[in-house]
């Protein structure tokens, strides 16, 4: 990989410094406008994003009309700029103030879980608000463990990072994660992971997903069969009525010890609530990129 100039990191994180503080000190209602056109801006400039997305909708959701498909594809815009409102705000958000952003639903899930005494891994995604998921449950029940890749910016990459840990939570590297994740699981602690993302034959297995085959980590199924901590899908989802989020926890997916059979079963429970909010989900990664062997990609370059 080409080494990074000095030049281009600062200038990124700048531009990266200026986008939170722009939305950290405004009120809220300014803030939310300046997001959303932040967003545009996003979409403007890098107009491969929404190609990506409407590509993705048209192979997972070919019966809807072209029409729908854009309005879920401004929708990936609005939800992220709610995220970046939300991730900006970190600093002034506590337990007190914190019903004002969101709320949870399922938590007997967890506590369920919990008593087991073998720690959860929550099955999540880049659905809804990522990361106000994790920032808000070590503030609803206590820290817990994320898993992420270090961002190719190392400034951008400690300023993100500050805010992640502001209420106590702890980040575990993908480089290290199968020793960071089971130790945190023998202590009986909450451990979440992406599972959303495309991967490599020699990491994963294609699954069904949306109708087509996807290739998916199986990584997660084979900790969940080791450790035997529950597995539990959760994600941070946006109410229109109420104006906030909710933080909705979903039943225990049973691991069976089958890693492809297992990952079939995280990845069908995620399609279920990616069906319930599509405007929430990220459609912008290309998630169909792995093809099994002799099938064409399915996206141009």
């Amino acid at each position: 990989m080409r080494r990074r100039s000095a030049f281009r990191n600062w200038t990124e994180y700048l531009l990266a410094l200026a986008v939170v503080k722009s939305l950290e000190w405004p009120p809220l209602p300014l803030a939310r406008r300046i997001a959303r056109g932040w967003c545009a801006l996003l979409d403007l400039a890098l107009p491969r994003l929404r190609r990506v997305a409407l590509r993705n909708l048209s192979l997972a959701m070919p019966a809807l009309e072209e029409s729908a498909r854009r309005r879920i594809a401004d929708g990936v815009f609005r939800s992220l700029a709610r995220l970046l409102v939300s991730f900006a705000r970190f600093p002034s958000i506590d337990a007190a103030r914190l019903d004002r952003w969101i709320r949870s639903e399922g938590a007997a899930h967890v506590e369920t879980a919990l008593r087991a005494g073998r720690g959860v891994l929550f099955a999540t995604a880049h659905l809804g608000n990522w990361e106000l998921s994790a920032f808000a449950y070590a503030l609803m029940s206590a820290p817990m463990h994320v898993v992420v890749r270090p961002l190719d910016n190392p400034l951008i990459d400690r300023l993100v990072e500050r805010r992640r840990t502001l209420t106590g939570n702890h980040l575990i590297e993908k480089k290290d994660f199968a020793r960071g994740i089971l130790k945190a699981l023998a202590a009986n602690q909450a451990v979440g992971i992406l599972i959303d993302q495309n991967a490599t034959p020699a990491d994963g297995v294609f699954v069904n997903f949306f109708g087509l085959p996807a290739c998916a980590s199986t990584g997660f199924a084979k900790l969940a069969a080791h450790s035997g901590a529950a597995v539990i899908p959760g994600f941070a989802l946006w109410s229109e009525e109420e104006r906030r989020y909710v933080l909705r926890f979903y039943p225990a997916v049973p691991i069976t010890g089958d890693a492809a059979r297992d990952t079939q079963a995280l990845q069908s429970a995620l399609e279920t609530v990616i069906r319930q909010y599509p405007d929430q989900w990220l459609w912008i990664h290309r998630r169909w990129k792995t093809r099994p062997a002799g099938e064409p990609p399915l996206y141009d370059g």
